[in-house]
């Protein structure tokens, strides 16, 4: 039998998403793929919902989360910048810090399903 699993999300005051599972995954894919619209492919996200939430992000920290590269003759690209890659740790170490901190609740309640 597998424990239930968390699903954690960081939220500003206004119920804004600031952080969440979809952010992460969008900036773990650019991580990987080099390139916003391979991400979103990647991740089967389409390219204006990638934007967008890269568009939050950026308005929501206190630097940008790419440097993105126009593209020329050999393409343009996107690199994540380091507070995106601290957002990723971050978030990365939160999710654990609650898995373990949430893990005898998680077990009874495995314990209550079919």
């Amino acid at each position: 039998m597998s424990l239930p699993r968390l699903k954690l999300k960081l939220q500003l005051d206004d119920n804004e998403t600031l952080i969440g599972p979809g952010k992460i995954a969008l900036l773990k894919a650019i991580q990987k793929e080099h390139s916003l619209s391979q991400a979103a492919k990647s991740i089967n996200m389409s390219y204006r919902k990638a934007w967008l939430l890269i568009q939050e992000l950026n308005e929501s920290l206190s630097e940008p989360v790419l440097i993105t590269q126009t593209g020329g003759q050999f393409g343009g690209g996107s690199e994540l910048t380091e507070i995106a890659r601290n957002i990723i740790a971050v978030f990365e170490q939160l999710t654990q810090e609650a898995e373990v901190a949430t893990e005898e609740t998680r077990k009874t309640v495995a314990s209550l399903l079919k």
